[in-house]
């Protein structure tokens, strides 16, 4: 094997400090290396564009995360300093402004777009036509957020297919006793806990697509904090509440859910 110090590798953690392993061998990191930790995606590019690295990765279950790279620390410390130089120009600064505001309006309609989809999968009959809104409402917002780490995040399955499993996940999380349940650590007996659970949460909607009567102690009611029961009617003396006029955000966010509703009707 050539000067490892030479190559670009992928590698793991070494026992000992300042150690990796690269396909079995293991490998002393360089004299004057230090590790990068992850993070800063564009310092980490300008680091590797450089010259030679080990990236090290570990291993969770079916997920690889990184846990930085190595390189040379004057290499780091050059790159560091050019990223910081080019991110206090105005160029940068007007780029990155607008790069967020693009990520914030395509995350509004998408999150938009969820909800009409997680309500479409509810299918609920007319009469439970508030319940359902309030669900999808609640379930978008739980799902949707950048980060999360929830099914609504993949790029991998159609929206449509993200919506419905959303929908199952949340229920079996606000439905049913899941977070508390004590599983034993066996292979495969929390994947068979979790068939189970959402086998049942699968069912809990059907009543209310039917249009049936509103269950009592309707556990999706509980989980949203609403009730089945109509609200008092307020005292004859008291004064007729005055609604707040609507803001220039809400007149935004309904045009924007009207917008994403005709394209989903299409």
């Amino acid at each position: 094997m050539s000067n490892p110090a030479e190559q670009t590798l992928t590698v793991k953690s070494g026992r000992r400090p300042r150690t990796v392993v690269h396909e079995g061998t293991t490998l002393a990191v360089p004299d004057g290396w230090e590790l990068l930790p992850p993070g800063d995606a564009g310092l980490t590019r300008r680091v590797k564009a450089g010259g030679p690295t080990w990236t090290e990765k570990e291993k969770k279950g079916r997920r690889t995360f990184s846990l930085g790279v190595w390189a040379p620390a004057d290499r780091i410390a050059a790159a560091r300093v050019a990223v910081e130089a080019q991110r206090a120009t105005p160029e940068y600064q007007r780029k990155l402004a607008a790069d967020r505001g693009r990520r914030a309006r395509g995350h509004a309609e998408y999150a938009v777009e969820f909800e009409l989809q997680v309500a479409t999968f509810l299918g609920f009959h007319r009469r439970h036509r508030e319940l359902e809104r309030s669900l999808a409402k609640a379930i978008a917002a739980h799902a949707t957020p950048v980060g999360s780490g929830t099914v609504a995040r993949t790029q991998r399955i159609p929206v449509g297919q993200r919506a419905e499993a959303a929908v199952i996940a949340w229920l079996r999380h606000q439905t049913t006793a899941y977070d508390h349940m004590s599983i034993a650590r066996v292979k495969g007996r929390r994947r068979e806990v979790r068939r189970e659970l959402a086998r049942e949460s699968r069912k809990l909607p059907d009543r209310y697509r039917r249009g049936e009567p509103t269950a009592p102690k309707c556990a999706l009611r509980a989980a949203i904090g609403t009730s089945d029961q109509p609200a008092p009617a307020p005292k004859a003396e008291a004064p007729a509440a005055v609604e707040n006029p609507p803001t220039d955000r809400d007149a935004e966010q309904q045009a924007l859910y009207e917008k994403v509703r005709a394209r989903f009707n299409r």
